[in-house]
This record gives structure tokens, sequence and C-alpha cells, in this order.
């Protein structure tokens, strides 16, 4: 296996993806950990990161439409996922590229 920094950074910002197309956060990552996770030491460990973090923002924004009922809260959650599944990823890639350990908090370990 060979250690290639810079494509576990580019799997930590390929999240962005639907910045631009609208969808496919969970779809970019996922093709590159499955392509790459047997090729690229770490990539197993930081593709399961990433894909229980996309999912794991998927069930919490599922959790959120019923709080949107509720005083709004679940509105404040909308706006909180969507400042929080912007700064992570930027955030682990600049941590990856320094050689540190990515964390994703309220995270659910659906993919062990």
């Amino acid at each position: 296996m060979r250690n290639d920094n810079q494509l576990l950074v580019i799997t930590h910002l390929s999240q962005l993806i639907s910045l631009v197309t609208g969808f496919g956060s969970l779809l970019l990552p996922l093709i590159l950990w499955l392509s790459n996770k047997g090729k690229v030491s770490q990539m197993d460990a930081h593709g399961k990161n990433i894909i229980n973090f996309q999912l794991s923002l998927m069930l919490w924004f599922v959790i959120c439409v019923p709080l949107v009922l509720f005083f709004g809260l679940g509105l404040l959650g909308f706006a909180a996922l969507g400042v929080i599944s912007i700064v992570l990823p930027i955030v682990n890639a600049i941590k990856v590229s320094r050689g540190e350990n990515p964390t994703y908090p309220l995270t659910f370990n659906i993919i062990s």
C-alpha cells in the first residue's frame, strides 16, 4: 500500500461536491473509498469515517423534520447541520494534510 495524503484530502473535500451539483456528498466519497481502500494506506479508516458522517447527517436531517413543528427547532437544526456539513470536511482535510487524525463529532458508527 502507498501513502497518499493528497488523495485522502481530496476524499474529505469530495463531500463538498453537493455545493456545486446539489447531490453527491455521499456518492463521490463512497466511490473514492471503495476504489482505493486496498491501494492507499489509511483510506479504509478515512472512508468509513466519511461515509458514517454522511449517513449520520442524513439521519440528523430526518430527525430535524418533525422538530420544525416544535417551536421551529428543526429550522435551527437544519441551519446547524448545513454549517457542519461544510466546515467539518474542510477542517478534516486540513488535519489530514498535516498528518493528524480527522474527527467527525455527532457521528453514528454505522459502518465499522
